[in-house]
């Protein structure tokens, strides 16, 4: 699998694609903001926004491919604040259903992680529907859960569920502004 980060212009030439990743993950039950049913309009219309924030400098996307075809996303979104420069919000990890458990969700967030640590950005965070099988991947890659927000969000069906905090440190900044991997 390959990982690559697109540009704005990037975004745009493959929002068909971004489109259908995000129709099929909703389809397949992920609280990724969105409830049944998802227009193709209203994912469209995400993805503007995210091509926006990608212009802006505010939002990194990161995209697998295998076999040329997209199988997966996520995305790092900045803190702009003066007191929050050394952190990122991991958002809207997306697996395509038929390419689950082969190692995408891995990849994508190593790439996420790698591009965090480029960018100086230290402390990751994200939040999760609980009780979800997100749960036990954020665990295995070294995620912390601070706890849960109860009937944080909908599912794509409806339901209030509680969401579940996670965040990790990828280097700890040494009070003279050195920093320690």
């Amino acid at each position: 699998m390959q990982v690559r980060m697109l540009d704005a212009p990037g975004v745009a030439a493959h929002g068909a694609q971004l489109r259908g990743l995000l129709l099929d993950a909703v389809a397949h039950g992920a609280s990724v903001g969105f409830v049944m049913p998802l227009g193709e309009d209203a994912a469209d219309a995400y993805w503007r926004d995210v091509q926006d924030a990608v212009a802006a400098g505010t939002r990194i996307l990161l995209v697998g491919w295998r076999d040329h075809v997209m199988v997966g996303t996520v995305q790092l979104d900045l803190c702009t604040k003066p007191n929050g420069l050394n952190r990122a919000e991991v958002q809207k990890l997306l697996v395509h259903s038929g390419a689950r458990r082969l190692g995408v969700a891995t990849a994508l967030m190593a790439a996420a992680e790698m591009q965090a640590l480029a960018l100086r950005r230290g402390l990751l965070f994200l939040d999760t529907e609980a009780g979800s099988n997100a749960e036990a991947l954020y665990a295995r890659l070294g995620y912390t859960k601070v706890g849960e927000l109860p009937e944080y969000c909908a599912t794509p069906g409806g339901a209030w569920r509680a969401t579940a905090i996670y965040y990790k440190t990828l280097f700890v900044r040494e009070r003279q502004g050195a920093l320690r991997a």
